[in-house]
């Protein structure tokens, strides 16, 4: 009897031992996310202000949140084959940029989305605003935006602008500034900013509004002329082209921007490591330099206030697309 309790005590005490010994390592295993590279989507063709973005960040927020993190563009349909993928994801490490087209302009564009932009993604934070140039070949013959106005008032419907697609941050700039200058220049939708400034340093368009990181290496070579800004004061790395407000549209201004989200389905926990992590990374001195190289301001604010961003974006864009009669490609 007493060997049988010795026996009883015993195991007992090796079970809790044994216990003890495994509670460190569950822990880590369930802290353990990511546990394999996380794949950042961007919904859009490489050679935009996007991939900019998304690279500066994707650098950073892989030096410490355990595993490495890449740039997957994924163009097409407005941004939305994207977003639906990622809506769609199971696997807990697939992320997307947010943007103001996919976010701000879709909703209200499409009769009917393949996802709910509100309900299947969580805001993690706002990376990057970016300001909106306003630019032409060099070829026309106008220095600055009441120069190209009065040529396009002379001109009417002969002038194209190009975007990266219907919907697109340029597209929705370009009628901005239309709908201030009382102007009509005709949309040209690309599929993506790379092959849409392609075509306009070759002459097929004569203006386009994209965002600055994507532009200004074209500016200093002198293959596209610069008519203003769209942000609220001048741009230190552009001192000498004034803002559009400056230029008789008071009040006018028009950003880009970029922001991280993850698949709504995300555990919270990884979504609260995602947030810290993706945060301190926006905000590090390492991003807010390389943004700044191509005039693009980094932000980094948490997922309450990324949310409530997007929707004052929202609010603020449904009736200009409803005024600018945006519509989807084909439609």
């Amino acid at each position: 009897m007493t060997q049988h309790l010795f026996n009883r005590r015993q195991l007992l005490a090796n079970t809790t031992a044994t216990a003890l010994a495994w509670s460190p390592l569950l822990s880590h295993a369930e802290a353990a996310w990511p546990s394999k590279p996380l794949r950042l989507v961007v919904p859009f063709a490489p050679g935009g202000s996007s991939e900019i973005v998304a690279r500066a960040l994707a650098g950073e927020l892989g030096k410490t949140i355990g595993q490495s993190v890449f740039v997957d563009n994924k163009p097409g349909g407005a941004g939305n084959i994207a977003m639906q993928e990622v809506a769609n994801a199971t696997d807990d490490h697939t992320l997307i940029l947010g943007h103001i087209g996919t976010l701000a302009v879709n909703p209200y564009i499409f009769a009917k989305l393949p996802y709910d932009v509100n309900k299947d993604f969580t805001p993690i934070t706002l990376i990057s605003k970016v300001p909106s140039l306003y630019v032409v070949h060099p070829d026309l013959p106008v220095k600055n935006l009441k120069e190209f106005v009065a040529y396009a008032k002379a001109h009417p419907g002969q002038l194209n602008y190009g975007s990266a697609g219907n919907g697109s941050a340029g597209h929705l700039a370009f009628e901005y500034l239309k709908m201030a200058c009382d102007i009509f220049v005709l949309h040209v939708p690309y599929r993506g900013t790379g092959p849409m400034l392609t075509d306009l340093m070759a002459g097929r368009l004569q203006a386009a509004a994209v965002g600055a990181p994507a532009l200004l290496q074209f500016i200093k070579a002198g293959k596209l002329r610069c008519i203003a800004t769209g942000s609220s004061t001048r741009l230190p790395l552009l001192p000498e082209v004034p803002t559009v407000a400056e230029q008789g549209y008071k009040g006018f201004e028009m950003t880009q921007w970029y922001g991280l989200l993850a698949p709504s389905k995300l555990p919270k926990a990884d979504l609260d490591k995602l947030e810290k992590e993706a945060v301190a990374a926006a905000r590090s001195k390492t991003v807010h330099e390389k943004l700044a190289q191509d005039t693009a301001l980094a932000i980094g604010n948490t997922r309450a206030e990324f949310e409530a961003f997007i929707k004052l974006e929202q609010a603020r864009w449904k009736p200009v697309i409803a005024r600018a009669q945006v519509k989807p490609e084909g439609v």
